[in-house]
């Protein structure tokens, strides 16, 4: 296929490196999509799952969804952990992005499945739960429910979970600062603080992003972004993430969300209503069949859900990225700041329309790129 004609400020040799990275993480994400739904094959068919969820224990019904759900998601580590590594770990190196040593990775995927361990019994219990209570209107019931705990989530996530990964240290350059802080206050946004983050811990990549909410929300730069872009370059990005709280993106994601979740239970409940009837009978009987409802959910939310999910965060991202445009002073910033990530992170700027359908929640680069010049 003939690839346009690049931006000028997009470098055409990264491009074709952007273009075969991007290549080899799509089919790494595919052979990680066929583990997982072998695996959650052979735990339903295989009788383990049947017989983990009715096997006595001192328990009772909570100490079953306690001893399904851990062992569960150690499975589901274990077996994922191979191909994880080289995901994550082998295959940045050989494209020069990870910073990690073999011991610092597994250091963070440990805590990354103590998080799991933890929240995933939480959530999963809760979702038991509603289909015990209100067994006719599950569905409705746990989508409202999702609503309330991406907002919790959303909330918590910035000072309870990120720390555990990386440090958080105020932004020393008090100019920055002063500039940022100006953007903000246009738009009418407090933050708690600026942050540096040590993303250069794990990886070259460069990231920078407002979270939390209320109390809690906060300027997160990558140490790697400050440390290779200009400050008028910064303020275009951090002008974009303003964007996004200008146009309630945050609550409207989440009420997208909820008809999303609204809409998946319903299916699911049709589907194992007519070839599970008896998956509601007790919890334990959801428990058993709780791998092809994982499966099932899997593939209506990539497979339906995801190309007009991702339609509607791209239409949202070009909103963000007018806000941008109009809040700096020169365009030019705007442009070398895309442009810069593109090169430095090989993010492949003119992906395949049906790429970009399936998996792009951003608008390409490219497309970026051409906003800005028409601006």
């Amino acid at each position: 296929m003939r690839q346009p004609l690049i931006h000028p400020l997009l470098d055409a040799a990264i491009q074709v490196k952007a273009r075969r990275y991007e290549l080899e993480k799509r089919l790494i994400g595919v052979a990680d999509s066929i583990v997982s739904v072998a695996l959650m094959l052979f735990i339903y068919w295989s009788g383990f799952s049947h017989w983990l969820a009715f096997t006595p224990n001192l328990g009772g019904t909570a100490g079953a969804v306690l001893i399904y759900s851990i062992t569960l998601i150690a499975l589901t580590f274990l077996i994922g952990l191979p191909l994880s590594y080289y995901s994550g770990y082998l295959h940045e190196q050989r494209w020069e992005f990870s910073n990690h040593t073999p011991k610092s990775w597994l250091w963070d995927q440990l805590k990354g499945l103590l998080v799991s361990l933890i929240l995933t019994p939480a959530l999963l219990g809760l979702l038991l739960w509603i289909m015990y209570l209100t067994p006719q209107y599950w569905w409705l019931v746990a989508a409202v429910a999702t609503a309330v705990v991406s907002v919790i989530l959303a909330t918590l996530v910035p000072v309870v979970i990120l720390p555990l990964f990386n440090k958080y240290e105020p932004v020393e350059d008090e100019e920055l600062v002063r500039r940022l802080t100006v953007i903000l206050t246009r738009s009418g946004l407090r933050p708690s603080g600026f942050f540096v983050e040590d993303m250069s811990r794990q990886t070259k990549k460069e990231n920078a992003f407002l979270a939390g909410m209320g109390k809690t929300r906060r300027v997160v730069l990558g140490d790697n972004l400050l440390n290779n872009m200009q400050t008028a370059e910064i303020e275009s990005v951090i002008a974009h993430e303003v964007g996004h709280y200008k146009h309630r993106h945050i609550w409207k994601n989440i009420l997208i969300g909820t008809l999303q979740q609204f809409l998946l239970f319903y299916l699911i409940s049709l589907l194992f209503g007519h070839y599970q009837p008896h998956y509601l009978e007790s919890t334990r009987h959801t428990l058993a069949v709780l791998p092809l409802m994982i499966l099932a959910m899997s593939i209506l939310s990539a497979v339906v859900f995801a190309p007009p999910g991702n339609w509607i965060s791209r239409w949202f991202e070009r909103q963000a990225d007018r806000v941008a445009l109009a809040e700096i002073d020169d365009k030019r910033d705007f442009l070398t700041a895309m442009a810069g990530l593109a090169n430095r992170n090989l993010s492949n700027a003119y992906p395949a329309p049906w790429v970009k359908i399936m998996y792009y929640s951003h608008p390409p680069i490219g497309e970026r790129l051409a906003l800005g010049e028409e601006w």
